[in-house]
């Protein structure tokens, strides 16, 4: 997908190919496909068109049983402007020579590569994440680093770095291709789609995965677990160091210890970091005023919190509730039957010879009895 802030009405629409992996999880799947038949929907013309892809053409079964068919196999020479790679459970087992290979071809005629869940597994087996910064679902993030070092892998929700977009698993592909939608099209589609899926914040870039803490650190500090969820039960009120290491039974000497060597950092600062954590959400999440928000997360002065705040995520409190909000949610806008006529359709873009007929045109020419087809008008 293009990174370019609008693009042209009159560009050919832009062609994803999903390259399903066995045991693909299906809601990362459908999660990075409806923005894009909901874009086609919202602007009454096909912007997107997408195909799912395997190796021979034959169905591929999801995480949860379910099977797909897709519209083609890897051999089909299609025009593909994008390739995401759609993971799921044990990418290890499911990534096969062949599907390295294919990728790297894909690689070489430039074209732009992404992943959901554990794709990604798949785009580092070939090489092709090498220097980039990534994301990955966290339960395969630990193997992922032992595997790959050369990528450098995150945990934020989801990632785009130059021509890659990786994403975690579950919504997380929605806020992504959400966020390249808008990149391309405008914040007002992309504003248009959360709305039509109820969805009441985007998330972002920097937004991170809560990786359960047990999941880093394994079995093998079980008192660090349980000073670690005691803190996560006591942010409005804040238990003092002293008090967390009396319920351990260690001494504020081994506390220190103990925090400094897993997590590398003081108690008192990872306590702080789950505060402020709990306090980005409810500025982002609810109607609370920042007074609320500051007394909720156990800090005594509104000052002391905007102090803190500022310093660990780099803005106020103010602008982060003020950013959260500046994507309004614009009403649909009927056209009248002389400007919908001129919208260009789906049958306008014709096939290649031998390329499999897209979804995305079936979906949009089902869609135009929706009252909210064509309902965003692209300022292109």
């Amino acid at each position: 997908m293009t990174t370019t802030a609008q693009a042209s009405p009159k560009a050919a629409p832009q062609t994803l190919g999903f390259l399903l992996l066995e045991n693909f999880t299906l809601i990362s799947l459908a999660s990075a496909i409806e923005p894009l038949r909901m874009a086609n929907q919202l602007a009454g013309r096909e912007l997107y068109r997408w195909y799912t892809l395997s190796l021979d053409g034959s169905p591929v079964s999801a995480s949860d049983g379910l099977q797909v068919t897709p519209d083609a196999s890897t051999t089909v020479p299609l025009a593909l402007d994008t390739v995401i790679v759609c993971g799921g459970v044990a990418p290890q087992r499911s990534v096969q020579r062949e599907h390295v290979g294919w990728l790297q071809s894909q690689a070489r005629r430039s074209r732009r590569l992404g992943s959901v869940c554990t794709g990604s597994w798949a785009l580092a087996r070939a090489g092709l994440l090498d220097g980039f910064e990534a994301s990955v679902h966290w339960e395969c993030l630990a193997a992922m680093q032992e595997a790959f070092p050369k990528v450098a892998l995150t945990t934020r929700l989801f990632s785009i770095d130059r021509d890659r977009a990786t994403s975690s698993g579950g919504t997380a592909p929605l806020d992504m291709m959400l966020t390249l939608i808008g990149r391309d099209h405008g914040r007002e589609l992309s504003a248009g789609i959360s709305e039509m899926f109820i969805y009441d914040r985007v998330r972002g870039e920097q937004d991170q995965q809560r990786v359960p803490l047990k999941h880093v650190l394994g079995t093998t500090q079980p008192r660090l677990l349980e000073i670690v969820a005691l803190m996560e039960a006591n942010l409005e009120e804040p238990i003092s160091l002293d008090e967390l290491a009396d319920y351990v039974n260690v001494s504020r000497r081994q506390l220190e210890r103990l925090f400094q060597k897993n997590l590398h950092c003081s108690p008192s600062r990872y306590y702080l970091k789950l505060r402020l954590t709990r306090a980005r959400q409810l500025l982002k999440q609810t109607p609370m005023s920042i007074i609320e928000v500051a007394s909720a997360c156990g800090f005594v002065s509104t000052p002391h919190f905007s102090k803190c705040y500022r310093e660990y995520f780099g803005i106020p409190p103010r602008d982060e509730r003020l950013s959260s909000s500046a994507v309004e949610l614009v009403p649909p806008v009927r056209l009248g039957q002389d400007a919908a006529s001129m919208l260009q359709s789906a049958a306008a873009f014709e096939a290649l010879p031998n390329e499999p007929v897209s979804a995305a045109m079936t979906a949009l020419d089902q869609a135009r009895g929706e009252p909210t087809y064509a309902s965003v008008r692209l300022r292109t």
